[in-house]
């Protein structure tokens, strides 16, 4: 099935035109997202996208092939993998089934700027070369915190009797909180929840308009946890063949992109007012509950991290960590 799929995508972005340029020093990467076109993280892309093609004449173009239409969501890793596509914009949890390692991001606790300066990005990207056959880019998402989403008022950080949507981010944590999880893809989330297949789910603070969530969701549940990680990965021999003056170039333009991410801390206090006047309300614990909270969300993260990939774990856990 999972050959199938790829295999009909190859074929769909062949007659959309592979890597060769009109002219032969441009080079043209086609791009994938993980996440649905209307939604915030794609919309704030396709301006950069833009930009970059417009000043990248004659040395690198992006052709933005689509989202999940073009790859199911929980394949383009896999595309990338294998150079289905050059490109794609997506998360480490949904191509956990390409490499485990990649869900280990929300784990990470200092900015991006400061990952690039002390070692974890090029940590990060010793594994992704070597397990995923990806480079890692840039991360476009920041200061996202992943918060609990429910229809049934809790007093404690314990979700006993609740069906919570999950993706491979926090499976252990809500497990650890008594829920009984439930995986399925975004798009299949309201129909879940109107239907009363799952109680509530688990997302980052911004989105949830994107997909009309808000019209089902009755409570959101303080404080978040963890960060959600949002980036562009892309095919590891398609990486190597850009020729130096097109890494620098591509470098260029993925530094500035990373240079806008003061925007989501604002989107998170906007989205957060936004939630309210939608009807959301909003759960706190006292602070001591609430530090036991987001610690336990972080020890049963590394905890799991480490049985996963002891090693990798061991190398990503000092660099992640706030000093």
């Amino acid at each position: 099935m999972k050959r199938r799929v790829l295999c009909q995508a190859a074929a769909l972005l062949a007659a959309t035109g592979f890597a060769a340029g009109a002219a032969a020093q441009e080079t043209s990467l086609r791009l994938v997202s993980a996440f649905a076109e209307n939604g915030i993280y794609v919309q704030r892309l396709l301006p950069w996208v833009q930009k970059f093609n417009a000043e990248g004449k004659g040395v690198l173009q992006i052709n933005f092939i689509g989202g999940p239409k073009a790859i199911p969501t929980f394949e383009v890793g896999n595309a990338v993998k294998t150079g289905v596509v050059d490109m794609a914009l997506a998360t480490g949890a949904f191509y956990t089934n390409v490499m485990p390692e990649a869900d280990f991001l929300k784990l990470t606790q200092v900015p991006v700027a400061e990952q690039r300066k002390n070692g974890a990005f090029d940590a990060i990207n010793k594994v992704w070369n070597e397990k995923g056959n990806m480079q890692y880019l840039a991360r476009m998402v920041e200061n996202q915190p992943f918060h609990i989403y429910t229809n049934k008022k809790v007093d404690k950080p314990d979700l006993s009797g609740q069906k919570i949507r999950i993706t491979p981010v926090y499976r252990e944590f809500f497990q650890s909180l008594n829920a009984n999880v439930v995986t399925t893809a975004p798009g299949e989330v309201y129909t879940a929840l109107e239907r009363g297949v799952v109680d509530g789910y688990g997302w980052p603070i911004g989105g949830i308009f994107d997909l009309n969530w808000q019209e089902k969701t009755k409570f959101r549940i303080d404080p978040g946890f963890y960060d959600a990680e949002v980036s562009l990965i892309m095919n590891l021999p398609a990486f190597k063949k850009l020729t130096q003056p097109q890494r620098d170039y591509l470098q260029k333009q993925l530094l500035a992109l990373e240079s806008q991410n003061s925007f989501w801390a604002r989107y998170t206090t906007e989205e957060m007012a936004r939630q309210q006047k939608a009807g959301i309300e909003t759960i706190k614990f006292d602070p001591a509950t609430a530090k036991a909270f987001v610690d336990k969300a972080y020890q049963v993260g590394w905890a799991n991290a480490e049985k996963q990939s002891p090693e990798i774990a061991g190398r990503f856990k000092p660099l992640f960590a706030p000093k």
